[in-house]
């Protein structure tokens, strides 16, 4: 397993640390519900207290950490209702994204570009893991295409808690062999230009998601 907490090889900054600490929070390396000792991430990381700090600063205010009185700092601990939440987060963000894309964006060449994600979603069937990361890739760039910095910055938090669901439930999430045709039918209507369509196909992706990792 890939280790997101290790010694920085550039100029330690917040920000280069808080992605760090994001990766590894959204990889399941810092699982929910666990603690973060200050000492021993600065350790593994190779930087010093300060800078580590505000990048676990804006990690809390993303959402992604907890603090809590007289005990320090915690990965949130991703309960049904956060889930549903986070779903109906990350459903407007998409909505959005994919409604500016057909406004001011090439869908076309989105379309196609999302296919060939599909394609690799096929041919890894029988590797979770893989087709969790297409998956995951497949909506981070339909956000992307839509050429809009704020929805990104916004899609990112709920990226990384969709990680963390699929880290902790992945055999649950890995249930369904039906991902790589879902996905085939969102990135057709979009390459097609079918708006009313693939705001249905989102809908519908989203609810399915909450259904299997909520409702097991």
């Amino acid at each position: 397993m890939t280790s997101f907490i290790e010694p920085l090889a550039q100029e330690s900054t917040p920000s280069i640390i808080a992605d760090k600490l994001r990766k590894a929070i959204g990889h399941g390396e810092l699982k929910p519900g666990s603690q973060l000792g200050e000492a021993e991430l600065a350790r593994k990381l190779g930087v010093s207290r300060g800078p580590l700090r505000e990048g676990m600063q804006r990690l809390t205010q993303e959402g992604l950490l907890i603090s809590i009185r007289n005990r320090g700092l915690f990965v949130i601990d991703m309960t049904p209702d956060d889930i549903r939440d986070m779903y109906l987060a990350r459903e407007a963000i998409e909505r959005a994204a994919a409604r500016k894309l057909f406004l001011d964006g090439n869908h076309e060449a989105a379309g196609a570009a999302l296919l060939a994600i599909v394609d690799r979603m096929a041919a890894a069937e029988g590797d979770p893991a893989a087709v969790g990361e297409l998956d995951i890739a497949f909506h981070e760039l339909l956000v992307r295409t839509a050429g809009s910095p704020r929805l990104s910055r916004m899609h990112q938090t709920s990226i990384v808690e969709t990680r963390m669901c699929i880290h902790a439930l992945e055999e649950t999430y890995a249930a369904s062999d039906l991902r790589a045709g879902e996905h085939a039918q969102l990135a057709e209507a979009i390459r097609t230009g079918d708006a009313d369509r693939t705001d249905e196909l989102l809908r519908a992706h989203m609810d399915d998601a909450i259904q299997r990792l909520v409702n097991r």
